[in-house]
């Protein structure tokens, strides 16, 4: 060893065994995550196990993500001891059992959104952790961009005043024609529950929940305009029996209103999420193509909107492991929910406010199933929550 070296504790904090259900895209985004958090926080994520049902393609993620070893059958993730933290990335019909298992076994858990196909379903996981007394996370990332961050302390602080009218969207072309997508799972009223209203308008209903408080009523509108797509090379072709694209308008508690639409058949869109929301003292937009920033309009200047970077130190939102002025992409919202989560286990803090819980899943749950309960009626829906 050479002379005046020093060996430290590399990874430092107690090992947090984590086990992961799905290797997908989210799949490598939240490894990707677990593997930065020691950079961010004292943390030290343990990598055990990835599952999923094909051998090869789960042995290869998982030495890809950094994984110690894999399964092909959930239920023996669930049951190793090795693993403190279940991560549930499956698709949608994959997440009440696993999920309620992994609560019952003391295991926390998060999981990908939304949390459920429906609000009871959603119920049913919240009374399990809760039962449990586990730590539990819907996987809402967008909470952790810090323009919204920003925003929340903005609004939190008072600066807007009263609100009046909340406007969001998520636009997207991956259903588009010219895509010429196949039959896949979030196109199955069984596998996911819902279409885009739960895969991308969950994501800005708990935006919007998030930032202007609780939703009491909802009217809405849901399209299918493909009704039809082949499965692979097959030849075949399988119904869609889930909305391409809906529109909602939207009532809180705190007497402000607003609307949330979400498509994938916008051409020219990837993925283009936005908010404006309206109050007694000014306005303010967020482009979260843009997370870095905000534009804020106060009542009564004549500058029109200005724009903010929310990256710099003296800002409340600011990263902490940045330079001054340094940015963040979409990536680092999994890491940013990933340490989050982690440090609420290793500290025994909460995981809300600023991070989203099972309770939060479970509304959103709730306000989608009223959206599809006033489309199908063409009324207004006031919406019921049993938690």
């Amino acid at each position: 060893m050479a002379d005046g070296f020093k060996v430290i504790n590399t990874r430092p904090g107690r090992p947090i065994g984590v086990g992961m259900l799905g290797y997908g895209s989210m799949g490598r985004a939240h490894s990707t995550a677990l593997q930065q958090v020691p950079q961010l926080l004292p943390l030290s994520p343990r990598l055990v196990a990835l599952c999923g049902r094909n051998e090869g393609a789960v042995a290869q993620a998982a030495e890809r993500y950094g994984f110690e070893g894999y399964y092909t059958d959930w239920r023996q993730l669930v049951a190793d001891d090795r693993i403190e933290l279940f991560c549930n990335l499956a698709p949608n019909s994959a997440h009440l059992e696993p999920c309620i298992l992994a609560a019952q076994a003391s295991k926390h858990v998060l999981c990908e959104k939304p949390l459920a196909r429906t609000a009871p379903e959603a119920k049913v996981m919240l009374d399990a952790v809760t039962k449990a007394g586990v730590k539990h996370m819907t996987a809402f990332n967008l909470r952790f961009i810090p323009a919204v961050r920003y925003v929340r302390e903005l609004i939190q602080g008072g600066a807007l005043g009263r609100i009046y009218h909340v406007r969001a969207h998520y636009l997207s072309e991956s259903h588009h024609p010219y895509k010429q997508t196949p039959m896949r799972w979030r196109l199955s009223k069984a596998e996911s529950g819902s279409g885009v209203l739960g895969d991308l308008g969950s994501h800005m209903i708990d935006l919007a929940r998030f930032l202007v408080g609780e939703i009491s009523t909802v009217s809405g509108m849901l399209k299918t305009f493909i009704d039809e797509r082949p499965i692979g090379g097959t030849g075949q072709r399988a119904k869609v029996d889930v909305d391409d694209a809906f529109v909602a308008t939207l009532a809180f508690a705190s007497g402000a209103i607003g609307t949330v639409e979400a498509t994938k058949f916008a051409a020219g869109h990837t993925s283009q999420r936005s908010l404006e929301i309206n109050g007694e003292q000014g306005s303010i937009r967020l482009d979260l193509e843009r997370p870095n920033e905000v534009e804020l309009f106060w009542a009564g200047e004549s500058k029109g909107f200005q724009r903010v970077m929310v990256s710099e130190r003296s800002l409340p939102s600011a990263a902490p492991w940045w330079p001054s002025g340094g940015t963040v992409a979409t990536e680092h919202t999994y890491l940013f929910q990933m340490a989050h989560f982690l440090d609420c286990i290793e500290r025994g803090a909460p995981v809300d406010p600023l991070g989203a819980t099972f309770l939060d899943g479970y509304r959103v749950a709730a306000v989608c199933d009223a959206i599809i309960e006033a489309a199908e009626s063409r009324r207004l829906v006031d919406v019921v929550y049993e938690a």
